[in-house]
């Protein structure tokens, strides 16, 4: 996918937009381990220079990069990633971005770069004749904020789901969100009031698993950038509001056959149109998502969102068309055959999130796993005796379970490699620690006065 041109640019095209635009700033955008957006910025007289990835950073400041004594790191942009920004187009200049990966000094790719875990699993995937199409839905939450600026825990409207204006005070906000979306060529499909007051989503095509992760981080910073312009705060926390729907990060996913030029979970002759790669594919995130969780639900925060009564799956079962399973088959068939995972959440980062639950169906396909038994039934209004007795188990409850699960499993191994894998399992154990250390404003309202 490319966010901004419809055809990949060349260096020429992007110096004359740069021209015509009257950019006299880049943004050389990357993400850390968590997925959080940093940039290093430049002036326009530079694209020479940045073009050929010789923009230097100190890796060293970046939480789980590298040490102080290899701490040069280089920024390789993706050409397909330039855009200019809208609300930057003012007084006769702009400035503009493109998204980078990091590269060594020798030019070799960077470990520890998310975006370059994520080309990995690509190229996997190539390797064994298939290239991956995801398109993520991503929920956030408008806040008002207070005199400061400051997010308070209001949200701006009390709207509920799908919502009209006037009743939907958002609108105007995800109005200015589509057309800023819009402005950077994403094709939007969709914009709603989500189910809880002040929840909302918006989305956009899916693409190529590179280009749809690119895509996943610019809208999460567009969607924060324009809620700011109206005085609001977005956020996609997984929970934010105790006893309301949480925000998810739906994946849909879909295997395309190189050589056959050809959707490869979709069969015409089955009987609900799923091929055996498409089943084999389900098995592999059935089978790995306990090892998983902690990357695609990466916060204390997550584990609050996955429980029962809010919509969000808790069980681990799939079925063609029940939304209350983990993996669900939408309708649609034909080229748009796809699995969906409803476990994720926004929180991830969409590089790490996309490779292992990518990876993970491509181990379904290679070992040829079975997904079970299809679960048909309303999971949400199952005892625990019934759930039992059908043999479907539950997801991590908490960021621990699902750290010692992520450790004791392959595909986060596999697929992270040694340096990320290391780095993010430090950075989550010391963000549990700190959790499980702290004093709770509901530990001191529960048991102060009591004991």
């Amino acid at each position: 996918m490319s966010i901004v041109l419809t055809q990949e640019p060349t260096v020429a095209a992007i110096k004359e937009t740069i021209e015509k635009k009257n950019v006299d700033l880049l943004h050389l955008q990357f993400v850390d381990i968590e997925g959080s957006l940093k940039n290093v910025t430049v002036t326009a007289e530079k694209i020479d220079d940045v073009v050929e990835g010789k923009t230097m950073f100190d890796g060293s400041s970046i939480t789980g990069f590298s040490t102080i004594n290899k701490s040069d790191l280089y920024l390789q942009p993706d050409l397909n990633t330039f855009a200019v920004l809208p609300w930057s187009e003012q007084e006769g200049y702009s400035e503009a971005r493109f998204l980078c990966s990091i590269t060594n000094p020798d030019g070799s790719d960077f470990e520890g770069d998310p975006r370059n875990v994520l080309k990995k699993t690509v190229e996997r995937a190539a390797d064994s004749g298939y290239s991956i199409s995801v398109g993520p839905e991503l929920e956030f939450f408008l806040f008002e904020t207070d005199e400061r600026g400051l997010p308070t825990m209001q949200t701006q409207d009390v709207g509920g789901y799908f919502e009209p204006s006037p009743f939907d005070e958002g609108e105007k906000v995800r109005l200015q969100i589509y057309r800023t979306l819009k402005q950077m060529d994403f094709t939007i499909e969709a914009s709603h009031h989500e189910v809880a007051e002040g929840q909302h989503e918006i989305n956009f095509k899916y693409a190529d698993a590179l280009g749809s992760a690119d895509a996943a981080t610019t809208y999460k910073w567009v969607v924060k950038t324009v809620a700011k312009q109206f005085g609001y705060h977005a956020s996609f926390m997984p929970k934010p509001i105790g006893g309301a729907n949480g925000n998810g990060m739906h994946i849909n996913l879909s295997l395309f056959d190189l050589e056959k030029s050809e959707n490869a979970f979709y069969d015409d002759q089955a009987e609900q149109g799923l091929s055996e790669t498409a089943y084999q594919f389900i098995g592999g995130l059935i089978h790995n998502v306990k090892n998983f969780a902690a990357i695609t639900n990466p916060l204390v925060n997550s584990y609050k969102r996955l429980v029962p009564g809010y919509e969000a799956p808790c069980y681990i079962a799939w079925s063609a068309s029940n939304r209350s399973a983990l993996v669900r088959i939408p309708a649609t068939r034909g080229a748009g055959t796809r699995v969906e995972i409803r476990c994720p959440d926004p929180s991830a980062n969409p590089y790490l999130a996309f490779a292992v639950v990518a990876s993970a169906g491509l181990d379904g396909v290679e070992q040829e796993l079975s997904p079970g038994e299809e679960t048909v039934d309303d999971i949400f209004s199952m005892t625990e005796q019934e759930l039992s007795e059908r043999g479907i188990d539950n997801l991590p409850t908490n960021l621990e379970s699902a750290l010692l699960a992520l450790e004791e499993g392959e595909i986060g191994k596999n697929t992270l490699g040694e340096h990320v894998f290391n780095e993010y399992l430090q950075l989550k154990r010391d963000e549990w620690n700190d959790f499980r250390t702290t004093v709770h404003d509901w530990e001191i309202s529960k048991y102060q006065a009591k004991f």
